[in-house]
């Protein structure tokens, strides 16, 4: 049994970190709701193309193996107060 979303419009919930990793000396985007899904690019908005790019990757094999999709719930910090 399917849990979570199943729905392509739904998946535009997923909270995502952008940020500069001065190790990896580049931008890192990564969706913290879907373990392992994240890149990595040059400039943000390049890391953010690349995340969403990763992120339907990351849906498509969850559904071709019949996996379930974790529905969103990661929220930072200070959406907490």
């Amino acid at each position: 049994m399917r849990t979570g979303c199943s729905c392509p419009d739904e998946m535009s919930d997923y909270h995502i970190n952008v940020f500069w990793s001065d190790e990896d000396e580049c931008y890192i985007a990564d969706i913290p709701d879907l373990k392992y899904c994240s890149a990595h690019s040059e400039t943000p908005d390049e890391a953010m193309r690349e995340v969403l790019k990763a992120k339907r990757a990351w849906l498509a094999a969850c559904r071709e193996h019949g996996d379930p999709i974790p529905p969103p719930r990661y929220r930072p910090a200070i959406y907490a107060l």
